[in-house]
């Protein structure tokens, strides 16, 4: 796919205070991890809101990198680099980069019904592997529709940008609707490798089978000289892509903060956990947190493992155990347990050992 010339700024007002649905498109929030991560499957590890997938005989990592505003208007990207190969991909194996948006957030774009709006997905990429990849688009609720485009990455190691019209599912395709709700309503993948199992001929077209990528797409995890760049992830409404919408560090981190908040404090500081503790008895401490923002659904803990944490109550005592106590969509407990020694009722400080200890609730998609 040729580069393409990006036209004037358009006015859909969208998720945030702007025209684009991708949230950290600009991959500016980086709340769980910047350094080489190993990619799983069904992982968030590094990036916010971009999914980590991979099922191969191989392995990839993911990373920051930095200083490509020059190339793309955009400091920071994705950087996905193969570390174990796998040279001939299984019939149910693959890897990709997917980035899921919230239904209910999907709502004016009208999909099962005739009015029905147009969108285009337009980013950066870069790779030392030229060829042709895929994109897949799947809209969930109702019946699962699939639509996968091919994209060419032509020069290696050049900064590409790539446009992809994604014409809406209408009233004459059953079951199209976006329901309204807090669950997934549209997710992309960028793939990387995928077996056969999960390949298609049927491009540019609306399906119901379970395919995700063309029978061209290139094996991406065939060498561990391979990389793969990705940033400036933008979907709007139109059929011509417009000027990247640049949002502040501010807005992009409360967007992110729905599906992931880090508890942990600025680096520098002793990272004690934000909000009250006490000791409900002699051997637990709660941590009571109220969240920057409603989170989408009652989260999960990301944290570490147990004993990097420590109760401070006159004297420091090293965590047995974390569990949840009471968490809401809004904020919630964290019981800390130890073997003995609190003053029940007593306030306490509870903090990690260091601050490369992340302390995060997940709600993500």
């Amino acid at each position: 796919m040729a580069l393409i010339k990006v036209k004037s700024r358009g006015t859909d007002s969208v998720v945030g205070a702007g025209k684009n649905l991708i949230i950290n498109g600009g991959m500016q929030v980086w709340q769980r991890a910047t350094a080489t991560t190993t990619s799983g499957t069904g992982s968030y590890k590094t990036v916010d809101r971009f999914q980590l997938y991979e099922s191969t005989n191989g392995v990839y990592t993911t990373e920051q990198s930095t200083g490509n505003s020059g190339d793309t208007g955009h400091d920071t990207a994705l950087q996905a680099n193969v570390t174990t190969v796998d040279s001939s991909i299984g019939g149910g194996q693959y890897a990709a980069i997917i980035h899921r948006i919230e239904a209910q957030n999907l709502q004016h774009l009208q999909w099962g019904t005739a009015a029905g709006k147009n969108l285009v997905l337009s980013f950066w990429v870069k790779s030392n592997k030229t060829g042709i990849y895929s994109l897949s688009t799947e809209k969930n609720d109702a019946t699962t529709y699939r639509r996968v485009n091919e994209f060419t990455i032509n020069s290696a190691n050049t900064w590409e940008q790539k446009t992809i019209n994604i014409p809406p599912l209408t009233n004459s395709n059953s079951g199209g609707t976006i329901t309204n709700d807090n669950g997934l309503g549209i997710k992309f993948e960028w793939c990387l490798a995928y077996g056969s199992t999960f390949t298609t001929t049927s491009l540019d077209q609306w399906i119901t089978s379970a395919h995700f990528a063309s029978t061209n797409q290139v094996n991406w995890m065939d060498s561990t000289s391979n990389n793969f760049y990705l940033t400036g992830v933008q979907l709007e409404v139109g059929d011509t892509a417009t000027d990247f919408e640049h949002r502040s560090f501010g807005e992009e981190l409360a967007l992110c903060q729905r599906y992931c908040i880090d508890l942990t404090p600025i680096s520098g500081t002793t990272p004690y956990i934000p909000g009250n503790a006490a000791c409900a008895n002699s051997t637990v401490a709660v941590a009571t947190v109220a969240f920057p923002t409603q989170m989408r659904a009652t989260p999960a803990l990301e944290f570490g493992a147990a004993g990097d944490y420590r109760i401070y109550n006159n004297s420091t005592i090293t965590a047995t155990a974390i569990g949840i106590n009471g968490m809401s969509p809004v904020g919630g407990g964290v019981n800390f347990s130890c073997s003995g020694g609190l003053a029940t009722a007593s306030a306490v400080g509870v903090y990690a050992v260091s601050n490369s200890v992340r302390t995060l609730v997940s709600a993500e998609l």
